[in-house]
């Protein structure tokens, strides 16, 4: 277990107060939990928030809420071109809406950016009754009403001995046409008893797994390159941009287009 950075360990030092933080650069940390919802802000780039059994992509202008008591540990990719905005919020009042005890990644429209941007203006603990906290509450205040449609992007991960070096084997030949099958005759496996283990452990078959892991990689490259969509769907496995663009879709609800265009 690698230490937890100072700041980590001073975010429930005052139960009351919303904790601000803005950072460029990458933190490695060791799965954590707090007593404070978090709202992490990801201006640009690309970032990854990895639980025990699964890792969600927090696309650029999206924000994810962890609520308290939750592990997790946030994972930062292309560190230059990444912010991310970090808002720790007390978590008295939770109760008052179900929208703070559950995950969630939301896109951000004008105000809430606007409001995120200001923020940083203040740093660490703001206190009830200090300037900036009404401001910073409010924040907290309007997320249930302004974010309804979650990102539903999530990649199940196991230590599983048998699942594991499979999953390894497919996050290393992705943009290759596998199938159940082929990989199963990879790790002399029978297909019944690899589809097995991906709908017992993973709650996820083989099938659905292979797609949102491509998504996954599909919006990193989106985000992090220059290629064109017909690129980016070929390197993801896919012979066309329709191909891509209708698994892509199904799983997030938006089309390839709209995140390279930051239309959301």
């Amino acid at each position: 277990m690698q230490p937890l950075a100072g700041y980590l360990s001073e975010i429930d030092v005052h139960p009351q107060s919303v904790y601000v933080l803005h950072e460029k650069v990458e933190r490695k940390f060791s799965m954590h939990k707090h007593e404070k919802g978090q709202l992490t802000y990801v201006e640009g780039g690309i970032a990854f928030c990895n639980m025990p059994d699964r890792s969600y992509v927090v696309p650029a202008r999206h924000y994810i809420w962890v609520p308290k008591r939750q592990q997790h540990y946030m994972q930062i990719r292309h560190s230059k071109a990444t912010t991310t905005r970090n808002l720790y919020f007390y978590s008295h009042d939770d109760h008052l809406n179900p929208f703070y005890n559950r995950l969630g990644i939301y896109p951000v429209n004008e105000l809430l950016q606007q409001m995120i941007a200001y923020s940083a203006r203040w740093k660490c603990h703001v206190l009830p009754g200090e300037p900036g906290f009404s401001f910073l509450s409010a924040i907290k205040d309007i997320l249930p009403e302004i974010s309804t449609t979650a990102l539903p992007v999530a990649l199940p991960t196991t230590q599983h001995e048998r699942l594991r070096p499979v999953l390894q084997y497919i996050a290393q030949h992705y943009d290759q046409q596998l199938t159940l099958e082929s990989v199963s005759q990879e790790f002399d496996l029978s297909p019944r008893t690899l589809s097995r283990l991906f709908t017992n452990i993973l709650n996820m078959s083989f099938v659905q797994y292979l797609k949102t892991l491509r998504v996954v990689k599909g919006i990193e490259m989106i985000l992090q390159t220059n290629q064109t969509l017909s690129e980016i769907a070929y390197q993801t496995g896919y012979s066309s941009i329709a191909a891509f663009s209708k698994v892509f879709y199904q799983l997030t609800n938006k089309r390839p287009s709209s995140f390279q265009q930051g239309i959301y």
